[in-house]
């Protein structure tokens, strides 16, 4: 047996006691601790401060989006918030059901490399996901109007206000809907105490959590107007926008409606105004594609006309094919509301444009006085039709002239005034005063003239500005209610694009006025097109017949 020294043993006590220890391994991947705080990755600005890194952090899942057809991750929060406001307290990791499936109310360490993924502050990719126990994460109770989203990216968020849903253009494409609080949301040019700015605040767009366009299962079909409540889900964002990915059903109120028919106006004669959006006989060109979706359009216009039931109609978008598109609709309608009901006005001049106006009314109550007319000014692309009618029993004349004004979009090259001001005109503002001036000089000799069509411009914009500084009166201003004074949606803002504005002595004959909410307010998903739309979702009615609203409007003239 071996006896060490004195010496030698003290050496050993003194290296045993003065030794570095192993690095311990870890029993189980859960015993791996987070690097950072989720927090800390988000950061107190628009991106995160660790770009580039990889981290490991901890948090529960909120939201389980990982099939290759939804987001492909899923959403993680902090149970434990730190205590800067200006720091999101939720993740989304960029992990497909591959790297680990995962469920809400997982407590998980997730190991990726933070990225902000075109304004999207993400983990990816990610190299592990670590499902270590249960958790729970309250929904944060959250108000619009926001004062901004980035400090709530990735967290879920319940929405304990009703929200009115404002925009469904993508509904059927995408699965989106915009939602607002306080009501819809006007554009800021068509009236009077419109805050663009407050508008963005108050929106909301909620997703599908999905990437399928043109799903089979759609969300619910919704109007404009109605009512969202009990929104909750996790804030995503995407293309632009900040995106709610519900994590429960949202419920829908059906808080507007569908009009059966107009709002009655009263008078003895009854005139409209109608953008038929494309009704083209010429397959392929605009409007319907093949001979059923022309049967579909066409069911749907005889439908919006017949609940009109005007006795005289301006159109607008009609093809510009001598009365051939023109009398197709006029026999529709007469095939389902008797033969010789409604007759068609040939239009004189109607410019080269591949679209017209058009003009058809009821000679069994109104008679034309004189031949159709037409401006040749070559200011307006698409000429304005001018006619003068009484009223059967005779009495006193009014004059119709019927519009359909420069549009705001394919805007022209190499600036100049036509070019979009960033004044919320968009472009061609410049060639539209000039077609309202234009206009102007046309009523001066007419007996009573009514300007009324889609005339491209919002209801404060300088088009009509001009209108009404000339003379002419908007009878919609005067007699529709402001919540109800649209004709138009776009990019969730509301709007009058279609007007109708009356010369002083006709006012005095105007009794009432309303626009009909069969278009604007109905997702696009219903109208008359096969490609992308469910099939079952068709039906030959007035709604989503166009993308504008019909104006009516209620005259009382004297007779004989």
């Amino acid at each position: 047996m071996r006896v060490l020294s004195r010496a030698t043993i003290a050496a050993l006590v003194v290296a045993a006691l003065t030794a570095t220890p192993a690095a311990a391994t870890p029993a189980t991947p859960c015993d791996t601790p987070p690097t950072h705080r989720i927090a800390q990755v988000q950061g107190s600005g628009d991106a995160t401060p660790l770009a580039g890194q990889t981290v490991r952090v901890e948090g529960v899942v909120t939201g389980d989006f990982q099939r290759g057809d939804q987001l492909s991750g899923f959403f993680l929060q902090d149970p434990r918030p730190d205590a800067d406001p200006r720091t999101s307290e939720g993740l989304f990791a960029f992990a497909r059901d591959t790297v680990r499936d995962v469920r809400p109310g997982d407590r998980v360490l997730v190991t990726g490399r933070a990225t902000e993924f075109n304004g999207w502050t993400e983990l990816s990719p990610v190299s592990a996901v670590d499902v270590c126990g249960t958790g729970e994460i309250a929904a944060l109770p959250y108000r619009l109007p926001s004062d901004g989203l980035e400090p709530v990216e990735n967290m879920l968020l319940t929405f304990p206000q009703p929200l009115t849903v404002t925009e469904h253009y993508n509904l059927g494409r995408f699965g989106e809907v915009t939602v607002s609080s306080g009501g819809r949301l006007f554009q800021p040019t068509d009236r009077r105490g419109v805050d663009a700015e407050l508008n963005r605040r108050r929106s909301l767009l909620i997703d599908d959590g999905s990437t399928r366009q043109n799903p089979e299962t759609l969300p619910p079909i919704v109007r404009t107007g109605d009512l969202a409540t009990g929104v909750t889900g996790v804030l995503g964002y995407g293309f632009d926008a900040y995106r709610l990915q519900p994590t429960k059903p949202i419920a829908y109120h059906d808080a507007n409606p569908r009009p059966s028919r107009p709002f009655p106006v009263i008078g003895n004669v009854k005139v409209a105004s109608f953008n038929t959006l494309n009704w083209f006989t010429t397959l392929g060109s605009r409007g319907a594609g093949t001979e059923e979706e022309q049967r579909r359009q066409l069911a749907k216009l005889v439908a919006a006309l017949k609940g009109l039931d005007a006795d005289a109609v301006a159109l607008m978008e009609v093809e510009n094919n001598g009365q051939t598109a023109l009398r197709a609709l006029v026999d529709a309608v007469n095939a389902e509301v008797g033969a010789g009901t409604y007759a068609a006005l040939r239009h004189p001049y109607p410019g080269t444009d591949a679209i017209q106006v058009g003009l058809i009314y009821k000679p069994g109550r109104l008679t034309p006085v004189g031949e159709a007319r037409a401006s040749e000014d070559p200011v307006f692309s698409r000429p304005p039709l001018i006619q003068t009618f009484r009223r059967a029993a005779g009495g006193q004349p009014f004059t119709m002239i019927v519009n359909h004004l420069k549009s705001k979009g394919s805007c022209p090259d190499g600036g100049g005034p036509d070019a979009d001001q960033g004044d919320g005109q968009g472009c061609w503002n410049a060639t539209r005063v000039q077609q309202a001036r234009a206009l102007l000089g046309l009523v001066e000799e007419l007996p009573n003239p009514m300007v009324l069509g889609d005339l491209n411009a919002y209801g404060e914009e300088d088009p009509i500005d001009t209108l009404e500084e000339g003379g002419l009166t908007s009878v919609t201003k005067r007699f529709v209610p402001a919540p109800l004074r649209y004709s138009y949606l776009f990019e969730g803002l509301a709007g009058e694009l279609d007007h109708a504005l009356v010369g002083r002595q006709l006012l005095k004959r105007v009794t009432s006025a309303t626009i009909w909410h069969i278009n604007a307010d109905e997702p696009r998903v219903l109208d008359y097109n096969t490609e992308f739309n469910p099939p079952g979702l068709y039906r030959p009615d007035a709604y989503r017949s166009s993308d504008h609203d019909p104006v009516v409007i209620g005259l009382t003239l004297p007779g004989r």
